[in-house]
């Protein structure tokens, strides 16, 4: 079989089951193996002989977020350092949202600095990009661990929706939003890190958006974005801090209207949407969603 091979412990392969289990993949037999497991475009068989083999569309995607980072500590993806490499590794930034593409709920924020010292302990502890976690127990207990290594070189800004919807009608683009959101937390991290030579972000938009958006402390620093970039620690970091302080503003807003608030645009969202118009009116809204969406319109239309 073609592929991307590992060599794994029959620990590290009862991880891998694991984490199959909790998205509902399918797992199979097969000979002289533990298991076969097919689901989101991949293929994982992991071999008695402690051969690991990943093949698929996403298997990039799976190496890079999950099996280098939690499995296997490596995290050797795309745009990472080796922090084993003190010539090569240098401190830098990392910085990623929450709650972009969320109906309900904030928009989050986070940048965290880091040094070889403490890339390194994030990689031990764990740390990946939060995308690939689905535990909100989890997400707590990394975030708590992030801010304990990294200090005051960590940032979160909270959009709340009263916030983000009176900006967004101001700015009127959610890229020029995401890139004065991504510019605060920069100047809050060289505030804290004033010697970090170095700012890494996934691509959303043209550079320019952020450095336009930058005050003086931040004109000099050096703005790197790049596709996939949760595969550098600094940014993996920013995603649990980021998703962290989404999972927390999402349980008090649920608490604040009365129901269950949930994550993402699909059909449950759209449900939750017509019982609380149907319950407490437009209004609501303002407090807990992003107007600007779709769903909104489609909310209001359906209630007159």
């Amino acid at each position: 079989m073609a592929g991307n091979v590992f060599k794994i412990t029959v620990e590290q392969s009862e991880i891998i089951r694991e984490y199959a289990l909790d998205r509902g993949w399918d797992i199979g037999e097969a000979p002289y193996t533990f298991y076969r497991i097919s689901g989101d475009h991949l293929t994982i068989v992991s071999y008695k002989s402690g051969k690991l083999v990943v093949q698929g569309k996403n298997a990039d995607d799976f190496i890079s977020f999950f099996l280098e980072p939690q499995v296997l500590k490596t995290f050797g993806g795309i745009g990472t350092q080796d922090a084993a490499s003190s010539e090569e590794f240098t401190p830098h930034g990392g910085i990623d949202e929450s709650g972009k593409g969320d109906f309900f709920g904030p928009l989050v924020i986070a940048g965290c600095c880091v040094n070889q010292d403490t890339a390194a302990l994030l990689r031990e502890l764990g740390v990946c990009d939060s995308k690939q976690i689905s535990s909100a127990k989890k997400i707590t207990e990394l975030a708590a661990g992030i801010r304990r290594i990294v200090g005051s070189a960590h940032s979160v800004v909270m959009l709340k929706p009263e916030t983000y919807n009176r900006l967004y009608s101001e700015i009127g683009n959610l890229n020029r939003l995401l890139a004065w959101g991504h510019a605060r937390v920069i100047e809050n991290l060289l505030a804290a890190v004033p010697d970090c030579p170095r700012m890494l972000s996934d691509k959303f938009g043209n550079e320019s958006l952020i450095r336009r958006a930058l005050m003086t402390r931040g004109r000099t620093i050096k703005l790197d974005q790049q596709v996939r970039a949760e595969s550098d620690v600094a940014v993996a970091a920013a995603s649990i801090l980021a998703r962290d302080g989404f999972l927390f503003a999402m349980k008090k807003l649920s608490e604040e209207v009365g129901m269950e608030l949930p994550k993402g645009g699909g059909a449950n969202v759209r449900a939750a949407g017509r019982k609380l118009m149907a319950e407490q009116g437009a209004q609501i809204f303002e407090k807990c969603a992003k107007l600007h969406f779709k769903t909104y319109g489609e909310l209001l239309e359906q209630s007159r």
